[in-house]
């Protein structure tokens, strides 16, 4: 009976020493400024890749200098740094963590999507490059202008924006 109340109270003492409280040790937070520094010369990389392609024509499947499509030029954009997203807008709208009730976190590097065509399904996808108060700015290629940077300050863009995904 002696040890049954000995480590009965010794497992009381052990366990109620225990921290509740997750601890966060400077190495933890080290860690996680590293990884966001990543995360953001990667969309910097990206943006670089996407900018290169400014002028380029359209051409519905596209995915080289040639011609890109809207997805097309993502897809390819990303591939280059080892990325690999589905084909379409629609399925990339599927990748990645949605911010639409958080546009106050977009940042450069995520993606956009719009229904352009009075669908009921996305068809249309863009990078961001610049993110104010205001407006996004981002790099799609479009059917009359090939690839071009945008504003959601443009009617056009900022009745059709349906959704923003975060993919790195």
């Amino acid at each position: 009976m002696k040890h049954y109340v000995f480590f009965t109270l010794l497992a009381l003492l052990i366990t109620s020493c225990k921290s509740t409280a997750p601890i966060i040790t400077a190495k933890k937070q080290k860690n996680a400024r590293s990884e966001n520094k990543k995360t953001e010369r990667l969309a910097e990389q990206l943006i670089d890749i996407a900018t290169e392609n400014i002028g380029v024509r359209y051409k519905y499947g596209g995915t080289t200098k040639a011609g890109y499509d809207c997805s097309g030029l993502i897809y390819t954009v990303f591939n280059s740094e080892n990325i690999v997203l589905p084909r379409n807008s629609y399925a990339q709208s599927k990748i990645g963590v949605v911010l639409n009730q958080k546009r106050d976190q977009v940042q450069k590097g995520d993606l956009v999507f719009f229904k352009t065509n009075k669908s009921n399904q996305i068809n249309h996808v863009g990078i961001v490059i610049e993110v104010s108060d205001e407006e996004i700015k981002f790099i799609h290629s479009t059917t009359s202008k090939g690839v071009i940077i945008s504003s959601t300050k443009e009617p056009y863009y900022r009745n059709t924006l349906v959704q923003i995904n975060r993919v790195l």
